[in-house]
């Protein structure tokens, strides 16, 4: 009624996908539903069931329209008034106009304008499953203190410690000035004097005040091999902490890496241990988690206090009304982030191992004295992204169920992000400044990345990644920009007539609170783990993701299938052959490297077995995956030979020989 009285396009909500099917297929559907029995509410239809039919249960399908089974009979209760409307089903005469499109003849037969439903479908690709997880390098360490091979495969220093008193390694040289003896502290355990870095020639071994060393040419280095007395070293720290160790596996490094070869004090890898923390190269303790944007938050989706949440300033909802209940919406703060609950569990582990290092190494008052997670709210974080060497403050004013950092998109923008799903880190603001060393970090290509090696502390609009900047602050979508969609107009033309955050910058308003067009009743209420994770095996994951492919109208099954195996598995499966034929064997005791195997056969410094690092089982384990692909989406000739020769490639590894085969010199005669 009132699209035909204001002559306006009937409401989405039973606006359906008409362009999905023909004008024949029109000219079907309505003719299978005139023979539909009606249930009335006065002169409205409310019900309409009709017999069970393949054909027209497809139909129904195309056009999402919704219905369901009951007694052998299709039945559409609340759009039973409108279809019967659009299809003018009252009339038994055929109006269908012999030309033009489905909207054509709705219009025509009904007096009811429609618009599409959706004029393109975009299909994506799948993205980064969520996480949220502690960071950890491979294998796990406690403590960036080198402890060579005395530590066993595990690099343990309560095992080197226990089997013997020095081990050998590379690390810092430096001189105390006033007894002159060599150590690797900065204060000298005798003297209680700050100790001098010196140089030497990695050649000759002279002591150089230069650079390079004027006889050999060669680069001076702040470091030398020697014997470390790892014992009193263990012992000392245990003493200073005021306890022995509390924990029976405290995990070192085998070598340092670092230019200068400079350790961290071993208390410090003692209480992460004892706290269950994981090192990063740099020092510092952190929790990878994926990046979700947002804008609003009610209290009660975060689990914090309306009072907590005032002293931390949001004192006023999106309408500008005083917060006094948990379910108003609160505009979020740009520096403002909400972090897993997994995530806080290990932040508060974190911020127990600052505070107990305050107090036994630094002899200072603990700072957070965190007991729960809620003892975290107001404190800061420093969010890095892996590709970047800067990172960005923010402030914790809550909690999610979800795998995910839920921040305003200037925030994640700030840490050059796209807002996008991708996954950055998350660490205690103090920890970060207490622990982080740029002495610790790999002198190699590449290795000032992922470093706080600078910190933003106040978010600049006019300085994050351009893409945060195309994101509408509007409540409402004006009519043009619906109208601008049927043209299929450049996006750029719409950035005239809505407001966008790139509107804002430089502007008063620009760290202003955006808007939004819909709403949502609960954050925590959704999937909160993808299926991709919660499947096991690797042909379970591409089964379901091709099976969604086959039923997503806007997915080309087929082309899912030959990009999975263009991207994926083809160079998975020639990556790992090169692998093996290329691969190193190590030590299963000690865990030492060769490139060929001993002639003793056994590791030469442990006696230990040699194992290979590659196997055959991870060089087939996308194989037969692969094949079941090309055979199944008949993806062409090109593919199935290259699988092929990958296969007989692999069999010529792995052949094994009998002494039939077997093929002695005279074979060759």
């Amino acid at each position: 009624m009132i699209s035909r009285s204001l002559d306006v396009p009937l409401h989405p909500r039973f606006t359906y996908f008409w362009e999905q099917i023909s004008l024949d297929d029109f000219q079907r559907l309505r003719e299978k539903l005139l023979s539909a029995n009606f249930s009335f509410n006065g002169a409205i239809p409310i019900e309409m069931t009709v017999t069970d039919d393949d054909e027209l249960r497809s139909l129904l399908e195309k056009l999402c329209i919704p219905h369901g089974i009951k007694n052998g009979r299709i039945v559409l209760y609340e759009d039973a008034a409108i279809l019967s409307a659009c299809l003018n089903l009252r009339a038994e005469e055929n109006l269908i106009p012999p030309e033009g499109d489905v909207y054509d003849a709705i219009e025509k037969m009904s007096g009811i304008k429609v618009e599409r439903k959706a004029g393109v479908f975009v299909g994506t690709r799948m993205g980064r499953p969520e996480k949220a997880r502690r960071r950890e390098m491979k294998p796990l360490v406690h403590s960036l203190f080198p402890v060579g091979m005395a530590g066993g495969a595990r690099r343990d220093l309560v095992e080197a410690v226990k089997t013997r008193r020095m081990v050998s390694v590379e690390i810092t040289r430096r001189r105390c000035p006033n007894c002159s003896e060599i150590t690797w502290s900065s204060m000298c355990r005798k003297c209680n004097v700050t100790t001098v870095v010196e140089s030497i020639c990695p050649i000759c071994g002279r002591t150089q005040s230069l650079a390079t060393c004027p006889m050999c040419k060669a680069r001076t280095i702040s470091y030398s091999k020697r014997a470390v007395n790892i014992k009193d070293i263990f012992d000392e720290a245990c003493k200073r902490l005021g306890t022995q160790s509390t924990v029976d596996v405290v995990k070192g490094v085998k070598a340092l890496m670092s230019e200068g070869r400079i350790p961290e004090p071993i208390e410090k890898g003692l209480i992460r241990a004892k706290w269950g923390l994981s090192v990063f190269k740099d020092g510092t303790i952190r929790f990878d988690v994926t990046n979700a944007v947002l804008s609003h938050f009610r209290p009660s989706e975060i689990g914090v206090p309306l009072d907590r949440l005032r002293d931390l300033g949001y004192e006023m909802d999106h309408e500008g009304k005083p917060i006094v209940k948990d379910e108003q919406l609160c505009p979020l703060y740009v520096q403002d982030v909400i972090i897993p609950k997994t995530g806080a569990e290990y932040l508060v582990k974190a911020a127990k191992f600052v505070d107990e290092l305050l107090m036994k190494f630094y002899n200072l008052p603990a700072y957070y004295d965190a007991r729960s997670k809620a003892d975290l709210v107001g404190h800061l974080v420093v969010g890095l992204s892996p590709h970047t060497s800067v990172g960005v403050l923010g402030r914790i004013v809550g909690f999610t169920e979800l795998s995910v950092c839920l921040a305003h998109p200037l925030w994640h923008a700030a840490k050059r992000r796209d807002c996008d799903g991708d996954e950055d880190s998350l660490s205690l603001a103090l920890d970060v400044l207490l622990n982080f060393s740029k002495s610790f970090l790999p002198g190699r290509i590449g290795g000032m990345m992922d470093a706080p090696l600078l910190l933003t502390l106040t978010v600049n609009p006019s300085e994050v990644a351009r893409q945060a900047f195309n994101v509408e602050v509007v409540d409402v979508l004006p009519a043009a920009f619906f109208e601008e969609t049927e043209r299929h107009a450049d996006p750029k033309i719409v950035n005239d007539f809505i407001d966008t955050l790139s509107h804002r910058v430089g502007m008063e308003e620009q760290l202003q609170p955006i808007g939004f067009t819909h709403d949502v009743r609960d954050l925590n209420d959704c999937n909160r783990e993808s299926s991709y994770k919660k499947l096991e095996s690797m042909s379970d994951k591409v089964r379901e993701q091709l099976g969604l492919a086959e039923v997503v109208k806007a997915a080309d099954a087929r082309e899912v299938a030959k990009r999975l195996l263009s991207t994926h598995f083809m160079r998975d499966l020639t990556g790992n052959l090169r692998a093996f034929s290329a691969q190193k064997l190590r030590c299963t005791k000690c865990n030492t490297k060769y490139r060929r195997v001993p002639l003793s056969g056994a590791c030469t410094k442990c006696g230990g077995k040699i194992s290979l690092t590659v196997h055959r089982r991870s060089i087939e384990k996308y194989l037969e995956v692969a094949e079941n692909l090309v055979d199944r989406y008949s993806i062409g000739a090109y593919h199935k030979q290259r699988l092929k020769l990958i296969r007989d490639e692999i069999a010529s590894l792995f052949a094994e020989t009998t002494e039939k085969d077997q093929m002695v010199l005279g074979d060759f005669a």
